[in-house]
């Protein structure tokens, strides 16, 4: 489906198939088309071409209360004068259901969101965390085929918003409704997604669950996008030992898994940054390891990690993150002018088209 607002599209022929019953999150920046296609799906928006199904069934272009879906928006759109009760049981008495059912179907979404007992407050007595969950509340009790997240999260503090990325993901599995998430949080994407769409300029790059995102992105806005990555330039050089031969900028050849290098030439060499080993320069190194040398440049410790940037011989600016495990004092740390080797794992190296560079955090 497509959505155009004149000239401009929104949403560029996308084409997307959310299996019954799965956390599915649509993640990108903003203005990638995310919240138009959620919109769409909704309801709030008619498509200016192609179609929607819902279980089988054209929904293109009823209106939102016509089809059997729900949204959570990020302001949560609680009514401030009527109780949680009343708040979770609106839907509920508008499809005239007798009020014995009201009542114990109330009474069991309050548990199922951990609120019981709050029956009586209004909005403006609860913290956001638990507006959150009464509004997610009041949209699961018509238990609808679909609910529709738009950045509920979005308005929590960074503390609350992580442990509600638990309990959503707890949620949709016990109620077992699909879940169709808008996200601009990677890590948020991450924690609670069985798949994700990674959108940019209104159509998927990559679609897949987070660990194949993650481990494998396949173009240079995903590997940048959804987490940190170290990306050189290079040339394919062919396929030896069952690896595919890669001859970096500065003459360094690396090994890459053999079908990452079928049909390419000039391609971008990635590795993600807690995947590369730090080794004093010179000494002994793992055997069959890909290999670079440098010098630290800059180092930020951060608790579980300390982050280095490592500038190559060739000119190259390496994120590597190092967890202090072996390494817990500051004598004990890497220091700017460290002479070091940096080895990792062929098959953790990743390759994508070649490009400009894509900023990120060696960058700024």
């Amino acid at each position: 489906m497509s959505k155009a607002f004149g000239d401009v599209f929104a949403v560029d022929h996308i084409d997307l198939e959310v299996n019954d019953g799965e956390f599915f999150s649509l993640l990108g920046p903003s203005g990638c088309g995310k919240t138009t296609t959620l919109r769409m799906i909704g309801g709030f928006e008619q498509p200016t071409s192609g179609r929607i199904e819902l279980q089988g069934e054209d929904v293109t272009w009823l209106p939102p209360y016509k089809r059997h879906v729900n949204t959570v928006f990020q302001n949560y759109a609680l009514f401030p004068h009527l109780s949680i009760y009343e708040n979770v049981a609106f839907g509920l008495r508008r499809a005239k259901v007798k009020d014995s059912e009201i009542k114990s179907r109330v009474t069991d979404m309050l548990k199922l969101v951990e609120l019981p007992g709050f029956e009586s407050r209004k909005p403006t007595q609860i913290s956001g965390g638990q507006a959150q969950r009464v509004a997610l509340a009041r949209a699961l009790i018509n238990r609808p085929a679909v609910l529709l997240l738009d950045e509920p999260l979005g308005a929590l503090d960074l503390k609350l918003r992580k442990q509600m990325q638990i309990e959503l993901k707890r949620i949709q599995r016990e109620v077992g409704i699909t879940f169709i998430y808008v996200t601009h949080d990677q890590e948020e994407a991450m924690t609670m997604s069985d798949r994700i769409a990674v959108m940019n300029k209104g159509h998927y790059e990559q679609l897949g669950d987070p660990e194949a995102l993650y481990e494998h992105p396949t173009t240079r806005f995903v590997a940048g996008f959804l987490g940190v990555s170290n990306l050189l330039g290079g040339e394919c050089q062919g396929t030896a030992d069952g690896h595919g031969i890669i001859q970096l900028a500065d003459g360094t050849v690396v090994k890459a898994p053999a079908e990452a290098v079928y049909g390419r030439t000039t391609v971008d060499v990635g590795v993600r940054p807690e995947k590369i080993r730090l080794h004093r320069q010179g000494a002994e190194t793992p055997s069959g390891h890909n290999h670079l040398s440098g010098v630290v440049t800059d180092a930020s410790y951060m608790g579980v990690s300390t982050s280095y940037i490592v500038e190559t011989r060739g000119g190259a600016r390496v994120m590597v993150y190092e967890q202090n495990i072996e390494r817990t004092t500051k004598e004990e740390l890497w220091n700017r002018g460290d002479q070091v080797d940096l080895t990792w794992i062929p098959d953790h190296t990743f390759v994508v088209e070649a490009g400009a560079p894509i900023p990120g955090p060696a960058d700024e």
